[in-house]
């Protein structure tokens, strides 16, 4: 008799989608375990109108699939990491981080081969995060910035259907979409820096349950797992989240261990910038690190401020 491993999921299409690829993954390598994927709706799935910058939840889109492991309804979450807090509940542990697929973002737009240089002066580009809104700002301070919510199908849709010149959204959920036709251009990391831990998926299970713990042991990816802790330590340190413009990409090379960061104003006119090179040893360290570099460096003023204005600490 099989198994039976229960898969909690948002369900989005892009959730649907990462769910069922870590479902195929396991059952190619486990022929003795049946899989069942569970749909949770999620806050962040519910409250559709308002910025998520605005709601000052930092498990927006975690919470219930949370709740749900932790009464054991289900075994396994399945997270785009950069959704996913930097401190687990008490009892919760993340098991695996799958192999990270290409970071950067990309500009839609409804010409090809357009370019976050080329568009024109005044643009008007929609995207619903902060991180994007500042870098993007700090590169073009004449562009117009408007509110864009929703899955990736909405959000292309919506842009479809407006009179936008361009929307910004993550290439691995437009690519994981099979939705590579509506990309314009790929923004370059040295232009806009990515979400942490964006690009990876991060399984999330109950500290107590070995069965799940075992089995997931074969699809985590090492390299992108030192990565993601190097920029979750950051983001940690930093107590940032969706409300706050921070960028950081991680990678591992053979000669260590190397992190990119940024914190920037709202309005993209002031940001702060720094890469720095570690020890592969001890990424969550070199995170830290950074993260305190960037707050003497005036981030700390910067973050202050925000938080201020949002009411959020």
């Amino acid at each position: 008799m099989k198994r039976k491993i229960v898969i909690g999921s948002r369900g989005s299409e892009l959730a649907l989608w990462q769910s069922n690829f870590i479902k195929k993954e396991l059952e190619k390598k486990n022929k003795s375990i049946s899989i069942e994927i569970k749909i949770i709706k999620t806050t962040g799935d519910k409250i559709l109108d308002v910025a998520l910058s605005k709601i000052g939840d930092r498990s927006l889109f975690t919470k219930e699939l949370e709740s749900a492991l932790l009464k054991k309804e289900i075994d396994l979450a399945v997270h785009s990491l950069k959704d996913l807090q930097t401190q687990l509940p008490n009892g919760l542990i993340l098991a695996a981080v799958t192999k990270r697929h290409p970071v950067e973002d990309v500009l839609i737009s409804k010409k090809k081969g357009t370019t976050l240089q080329s568009l024109k002066e005044n643009a008007v580009v929609a995207t619903g995060s902060l991180r994007r809104k500042c870098q993007l700002l700090h590169l073009r301070p004449d562009i117009k910035i408007e509110e864009l919510r929703g899955n990736v199908p909405t959000r292309i849709k919506r842009f479809l259907e407006s009179d936008w010149d361009a929307i910004i959204l993550a290439r691995a959920g437009v690519e994981r979409l099979k939705m590579q036709k509506y990309i314009s251009s790929f923004i370059s990391t040295e232009e806009i820096l990515p979400a942490v831990g964006q690009g990876a998926l991060g399984i999330e299970i109950n500290e107590e349950n070995k069965f799940a713990e075992e089995i997931l042991f074969e699809l985590h990816h090492e390299p992108t797992y030192k990565a993601v802790l190097a920029e979750r330590a950051l983001l940690r340190t930093l107590e940032g989240g969706c409300q706050v413009p921070i960028g950081a990409f991680a990678e591992v090379k053979s000669n260590g261990l190397y992190l990119d960061a940024m914190v920037g104003s709202l309005d993209g006119a002031l940001t702060f910038r720094k890469k720095v090179k570690g020890t592969k040893a001890e990424p969550e360290k070199l995170g830290k690190n950074l993260a305190k570099d960037l707050l003497k460096a005036g981030a700390k003023e910067i973050l202050a401020e925000i938080y201020k204005t949002t009411r959020l600490k």
